[in-house]
């Protein structure tokens, strides 16, 4: 059974991978995030509601979802 993290994780995966070929086929242009704002991000959308410093109102899991590829991968 999969929880909500992990189906907003793989809908921000299958968003992003979506996103990164029609940009390809149409433009010719790759989309990507610097390392360091994606992992800003994702500590962002992680922290508790009463901490936060401005209003993220994206979910956890599909934040790691459109930004994996970015934290994971490095482009040169």
């Amino acid at each position: 059974m999969l929880t909500l993290f992990v189906l907003l994780a793989a809908a921000g995966g299958i968003l992003r991978l979506a996103l990164a070929w029609l940009l390809k086929q149409r433009w010719g242009v790759s989309i990507g995030v610097p390392q360091a704002l994606a992992a800003a991000l994702v500590v962002l959308a992680g922290l508790p509601e009463f901490i936060k410093p401005i209003p993220f109102l994206v979910p956890l899991g599909l934040t790691i979802g459109l930004l994996l590829p970015d934290l994971l991968l490095r482009r040169g």
